[in-house]
């Protein structure tokens, strides 16, 4: 098949030049699963002759894609952090990194209790960025399951030390109001972790990033929503009935938030017209159970630090 990543391999070897910030990314990239079953997980309907019909050039295409927004996000130089929702299990990643070979990209990713099996995950460009420590945070809910928050210790420069919390706050499915719940639970689980932190350190630097399935709020207290106000920087995230939102977010300590800026990805090959609704929306994999062969339902939010 042909990889579209193959035309961009020019801007990969060129990118040489300094970068005066560091790129923080957080990305949902809607349903990203192999073509095999896992025994544990219900991903029927991403299999063969699952209702998506899913198969090995559509899985292919899709980690192209998500390679393709990845290395134009970084542009010149690379993104240091990736952060990354529903990716199904470590195969994934190592394919993904796989085709971002030339950027030394690689992952910290854990098996959450999530019944489809989809998780969050975190890439980090081995060149700028070392892993000292990482693990789950489990989100209890009473029995039902959901993803764990994943939390990781960082050494970025090989001076200065970074807390990462990825997370994929639990749906509105059955309701926003009913289902609230579950999303205060699981930030709460954050707010422990960010209070530990800076319990030793006032002026530690943390970032706190992915879909929290809710409009931006500042409800972490010592963190700072750098989404509220997103009418400002892009249309939202995730569109749905017409309706642009917010979900995709990224909290930062206060030490940080100076430095920090963030912004919506949203160029024009990752939109498509929204014949429905008028204007555009993501250019997603698929609509229902059609497959439209492009990138995710959610934008990417980027986040820039500067030095």
């Amino acid at each position: 098949m042909r990889w579209n990543l193959l035309i961009l391999s020019f801007m990969i070897q060129s990118a040489v030049l300094a970068q005066d910030s560091l790129i923080v990314v957080s990305y949902n990239v809607e349903n990203l699963f192999d073509c095999q079953h896992d025994t544990l997980k219900d991903d029927y309907s991403f299999l063969p002759d699952g209702m998506h019909h899913w198969s090995y050039y559509r899985y292919y295409t899709k980690l192209d894609r998500i390679a393709q927004v990845i290395v134009n996000i970084g542009g010149w130089g690379t993104a240091a952090l990736v952060g990354l929702c529903e990716v199904e299990n470590e195969r994934c990643l190592k394919d993904l990194c796989y085709l971002l070979k030339r950027l030394h990209y690689k992952y910290v990713h854990y098996e959450s209790g999530d019944e489809r099996g989809i998780d969050v995950a975190l890439l980090y460009d081995s060149t700028k960025v070392k892993v000292l420590n990482s693990k789950p945070l489990h989100v209890s809910l009473d029995g039902d399951a959901t993803r764990d928050i994943l939390f990781v210790e960082t050494l970025v420069g090989g001076q200065d030390t970074l807390y990462a919390m990825m997370c994929h706050l639990p749906s509105k499915l059955g309701g926003a109001a009913a289902t609230e719940w579950k999303r205060e639970a699981a930030k709460q689980v954050i707010q422990q972790q960010v209070d530990s932190i800076l319990e030793v350190d006032l002026n530690a630097s943390i970032v706190v990033m992915g879909d929290m399935n809710t409009e931006p709020k500042d409800d972490l207290q010592g963190m700072n929503n750098m989404m509220i106000g997103w009418e400002r920087v892009g249309k939202g995230t995730h569109k749905y009935q017409g309706m642009w939102s917010c979900l995709d977010q990224i909290y930062v300590s206060d030490v940080l938030k100076s430095r920090a800026r963030a912004t919506i990805f949203s160029p024009s090959w990752l939109l498509e017209e929204d014949t429905k609704y008028l204007d555009y929306q993501p250019k997603r994999t698929y609509l229902g159970y059609r497959y439209k062969g492009g990138y995710s339902d959610h934008l990417p939010v980027v986040l820039r630090i500067s030095e």
